[in-house]
């Protein structure tokens, strides 16, 4: 499944008063006097730069439609929400477009990670949780938090909006090199042949934003409503629980969760090690709530039960083996298991039930792709 397809496939573009779907271009004076028109508190100036970027994404009418589909459905108010606690500019909202178009999973290549795309050691001076099972960059209302906080301390140092925006892309250490290169100079248009070549691009692009998701309509452009979207709320577990479980019992799409809840990234709360929340549909909390123990119960060997005792096995006469009465789980003495497919199994979710990777099972049972079928037996590596 590509990236989006999920949500694609679930979604429905509105009514609007187009006839196809073509690109739709304007003059410099109305790109003009429509920015102009926007109530912003960051000044939103044009050049031919500017101009140049509202045109790429008056090209790219599926994107844009996505975007603003599932940014005005859900994403944008957790944005505004964070933006209004500490009263920044309600344009900052506009960020994630840029950073992530709105993927709550993107990773960089520099390894910048979720819709506002913090680096690992940003994110931690920021409070969030990144570790193998969980990883707050991914969450929508936590990274936003956290984001706002750093664009709110990155103002304290500049008092700037163009140069706060350049710094959230390039550092500030960038920026203050780019700054001494001019002379001291600190406008953004003065600095800006200093910037990263990235960098230079940004704040026009973060002003061509502005106007895209504002004046889509002008453009041929209609919102892609995600019709799985309904209210939310959020349950706090303190047990450890695994999303398929909560996607079984309480009849919900596993990928329909996964999108809920991003941060997980095996699928598991680890709500035994600390509290942890997860969001749910809102008509689905109390049958949660009143069959928890159900939850908890279903597939848990498979889906959730870990080693927490293990003795190695020992050779025949040996005194490696321990008495069953300590908590031995036997995984074998470096044999496979094998593991017989079910439908609807997939590789991938195989090799993370087993602790193992797609790599490896395909190298033990001479697979050279990752088709599998039901009724197949698979070789399990240790």
């Amino acid at each position: 499944m590509t990236k989006n397809s999920w949500y694609l496939s679930r979604s429905v573009v509105g009514k609007c008063n187009r006839t196809e779907a073509t690109p739709v271009y304007y003059s410099d004076s109305i790109y003009i006097a429509r920015l102009q028109k926007l109530p912003y508190r960051i000044e939103m100036p044009y050049n031919n730069i500017v101009r140049l970027l509202i045109n790429k994404y008056a090209q790219r009418i599926n994107q844009v439609e996505y975007m603003v589909g599932l940014g005005e459905s859900y994403y944008f108010p957790i944005f505004e929400q964070a933006l209004a606690k500490y009263d920044l500019p309600m344009e900052l909202k506009y960020l994630p477009i840029i950073e992530s178009a709105l993927n709550s999973k993107a990773i960089s290549r520099a390894g910048a990670g979720g819709l506002w795309q913090f680096m690992v050691g940003t994110a931690k001076m920021y409070d969030l949780q990144v570790n193998s099972l969980v990883d707050d960059r991914f969450d929508p209302k936590k990274s936003s938090e956290a984001a706002v906080r750093y664009l709110r301390d990155l103002y304290a140092i500049y008092n700037d909006w163009h140069l706060v925006i350049a710094a959230y892309n390039c550092g500030p250490g960038n920026v203050a090199r780019a700054i001494r290169k001019a002379g001291g100079k600190t406008g953004y248009w003065d600095i800006y042949p200093y910037l990263p070549r990235e960098t230079r691009g940004y704040v026009p692009i973060f002003i061509a934003a502005n106007y895209i998701m504002n004046y889509y309509g002008k453009h041929n452009i209609c919102p892609a409503i995600p019709t799985f979207i309904k209210a939310t709320d959020s349950v706090v577990v303190q047990k450890r629980i695994h999303l398929k479980q909560i996607a079984e019992i309480l009849k919900i799409p596993i990928e329909e969760l996964r999108f809920l809840n991003p941060q997980y990234k095996q699928d598991i709360v680890p709500g035994d090690i600390k509290p942890h929340s997860i969001i749910l549909p809102m008509e689905k909390i109390s049958y949660f709530s009143t069959n928890l123990d159900s939850i908890l119960a279903y597939n848990a060997n498979v889906l959730i039960d870990k080693q927490i005792v293990v003795e190695p096995a020992g050779r025949e006469g040996g005194s490696g083996g321990r008495s069953k009465k300590h908590g031995r789980v036997s995984r074998g003495s470096g044999s496979n298991k094998h593991y017989k497919v079910k439908n609807g199994d997939t590789l991938g979710e195989i090799a993370r039930r087993h602790s193992t990777t797609i790599s490896k099972i395909k190298k033990a049972n001479g697979m050279s792709s990752d088709r599998i079928r039901a009724g197949q037996t698979l070789k399990i590596p240790n």
